[in-house]
């Protein structure tokens, strides 16, 4: 009987958090450890269901950069990084969006409609999405690597209209048709501001942002924008972890109400952190 009286008292917690962000659009970027290990895979499509079942409107824009690598691999073409950020010419484009539009999407899809819930994969080049241009890092070219300029909400619209979950893959094209290799995280960002999105969720392989890279113990709960450039400037927030908060200011200044940073190794780190008082990650707002 104890444990069935702690489910209530979960449900009670969960309830005030489940009327407040009904009908609201909550996008997750979904990467990292998450996609690889198939128990926390589950954890997490089950998250993403919940959310659809309650009324929130989910999107989820995906990453697949170890798939990618991979393949490439296999292919016997070797993996270039800079800044993070893989150089990326012709053929390798193309093999990142066969990768990223084909085997990582009709994954999460199937994945999504095995719970009951609709589901559809595009990438940004489909209904205009995503456009793009090239990114140049510190002046380097980087081949076929884009940024995104400007996005279309037309297609995801109609999808949510439709009761569907978009499944984004982050590609996209310029007003030349040259298709490009879009950062996950900054894809993410874009369609959540362009959505106007309650939350914006990063599933990453960190319990959150930390003062400190080496101490768990030192995650930041919650801060704002400000305060998030003031741990940066003063080196508090340091390392591994600037990409990190970057990503969270970046969606903030796209006008998302709050970003999230989790630790997608988490069972149920979703559900853990929009409905429960606590949360168990990094909250970013304005």
């Amino acid at each position: 009987m104890k444990r069935e009286i702690e489910k209530a008292n979960v449900l009670i917690e969960a309830l005030p958090y489940i009327r407040r962000f009904a009908g609201s659009t909550v996008v997750v970027k979904y990467g990292g450890s998450a996609m690889v290990d198939d128990e926390i895979k589950l954890s997490v499509i089950q998250d993403i269901a919940m959310m659809k079942r309650i009324g929130m409107r989910p999107v989820v824009v995906h990453g697949g950069g170890n798939s990618i690598t991979e393949i490439l691999g296999k292919l016997g073409k070797k993996s270039q990084f800079i800044d993070g950020l893989r150089v990326t010419d012709r053929e390798t484009a193309q093999i990142a969006e066969m990768v990223l539009s084909g085997s990582i999407s009709k994954e999460l899809v199937q994945c999504l409609q095995s719970q009951g819930i609709p589901a559809v994969g595009i990438n940004g080049k489909d209904g205009d999405t995503l456009v793009a241009k090239k990114k140049l890092t510190n002046g380097k070219d980087l081949g076929y690597v884009g940024e995104v300029v400007k996005v279309n909400t037309g297609l995801l619209d109609s999808l949510m209209a439709n009761d569907f979950i978009p499944v984004v893959a982050p590609v996209g094209t310029d007003f030349a048709g040259n298709t490009y290799n879009i950062n996950a995280d900054y894809a993410a960002s874009a369609i959540a501001g362009a959505l106007n999105a309650q939350k914006l969720v990063f599933l990453t392989d960190v319990e959150g942002i930390l003062k400190d890279k080496d101490d768990p113990d030192s995650i930041l709960r919650q801060l704002t924008l400000v305060e998030a450039e003031n741990y940066i400037e003063d080196g508090t927030i340091s390392g591994g972890m600037i990409p990190k908060a970057q990503c969270c200011m970046d969606g903030i200044r796209q006008g998302v109400q709050s970003v999230h940073i989790l630790d997608g190794r988490l069972p149920h780190a979703l559900l853990l952190e929009i409905f429960t008082n606590e949360g168990v990650g990094t909250m970013m707002t304005r």
